[in-house]
């Protein structure tokens, strides 16, 4: 049995099978580290080495570099949801009955953080929402926000508030414009 030379500077050569160190040592001093071992100790590492799945082929190839594993992107997996969905999941999610003020917020401010202006019927059912808490500032402020998110694009607005005027007029909330907020 033939035994890789891992360092010739010590007289005893210690090798590593898994989480096991074994010191393997020469017959003589005289027959150089690959020579056949002792019996007991032989019998000993042949016995660990018939146990360990590599064997001394764990030893023999051990890398001195690392290599990188194959680049590769992991996008999820998961089911791409449709506009239609996007939008009957918000409208699903303003609508409920036991909605209050905190989970309203924050799904505005969820909403508002998306790369998009969101459709009137989302906002028609977040301004529901803030009908049935009596929380006209935050009406106030989704308006305010659906401006904002407009940005450069100045016929986005005046479409949603055009969209928006029935609900509006009927849950009797007042635009920025009309208030005069947007002059400050």
């Amino acid at each position: 049995m033939n035994i890789l030379c891992l360092c010739s500077a010590f007289p005893v050569n210690h090798v590593t099978t898994g989480a096991l160190i074994v010191s393997v040592r020469p017959e003589s001093p005289s027959l150089p580290l690959t020579g056949r071992l002792a019996s007991p100790v032989g019998t000993m590492f042949r016995a660990l080495s018939r146990l360990s799945t590599s064997g001394f082929r764990s030893v023999a190839r051990t890398r001195t570099c690392y290599s990188a594993p194959l680049a590769s992107r992991c996008y999820s997996h998961g089911k791409v949801e449709t506009e239609e969905e996007f939008d009957s999941r918000w409208v699903t999610y303003f609508s409920k009955p036991d909605l209050d003020a905190w989970e309203l917020r924050k799904g505005m401010n969820t909403l508002i953080g998306y790369d998009l202006v969101p459709e009137p019927k989302i906002l028609d059912s977040a301004l529901r929402a803030c009908r049935r808490l009596n929380d006209l500032a935050s009406a106030i402020r989704i308006l305010e926000a659906v401006k904002d998110k407009a940005g450069p694009h100045k016929e986005i607005y005046p479409y949603v508030i055009q969209e928006l005027k029935p609900t509006l007029t009927e849950l009797g909330i007042s635009t920025p414009e009309e208030l005069g907020i947007d002059k400050l």
